[in-house]
């Protein structure tokens, strides 16, 4: 992700996360945070046909990641780019040594715990009301080794179920 992805996210960030959507500023912030050799993001994009169709991101602070967000265009749910965006968020994690990655998801997002329990996060515990509006509950989920659940994957080549022609915006960090 850089600076000029910033507009179409934030359009899709509004429309799949209405009520507690990213500002501009946060993602000016974190961005600020994913250049050069003190880089402790990761941020990308995938887009078909010059469209964003999703993005995702990633914080590390010594050996631990933190999945920040994983978001995908309604018309490409079910398609397998979430699973293409998490495994690169992981081959991330594995480059900045992280030997742990953790997240939160709604309590009611079973399409996505289901598809993290594919990759080896485990429920660990929750965060009450952690979603606002509505006092949502949070399921904080941990995967250990990052490297192991993404071994043997292709970066190049398109999984099973992955929309076909998507491209993945992976800008090397340096």
């Amino acid at each position: 992700m850089r600076w000029w992805d910033i507009d179409p996210v934030l359009r899709m960030e509004r429309e799949l996360f209405p009520e507690d959507a990213w500002s501009r500023g946060m993602f000016w912030s974190e961005l600020a945070h994913a250049r050069g050799p003190g880089a402790t993001r990761r941020y990308l994009v995938a887009e078909e046909d010059g469209r964003l169709v999703g993005y995702a991101g990633l914080v590390t602070s010594g050996d631990q990641g933190d999945v920040q967000t994983i978001a995908v265009a309604r018309d490409h749910w079910g398609t397998g780019l979430g699973a293409r965006l998490l495994t690169e968020l992981l081959r991330a994690a594995t480059a900045f040594e992280c030997t742990e990655v953790l997240l939160e998801c709604r309590v009611d997002n079973t399409r996505a715990q289901r598809l993290y329990e594919r990759f080896g996060f485990e429920p660990i515990g929750f965060r009450r009301g952690y979603y606002q509006p509505g006092n949502v509950d949070a399921l904080v989920m941990r995967l250990t080794d990052p490297s192991n659940s993404v071994a043997g994957t292709d970066q190049g080549t398109a999984r099973p179920g992955t929309a076909p022609g998507t491209d993945m915006g992976t800008d090397n960090h340096g």
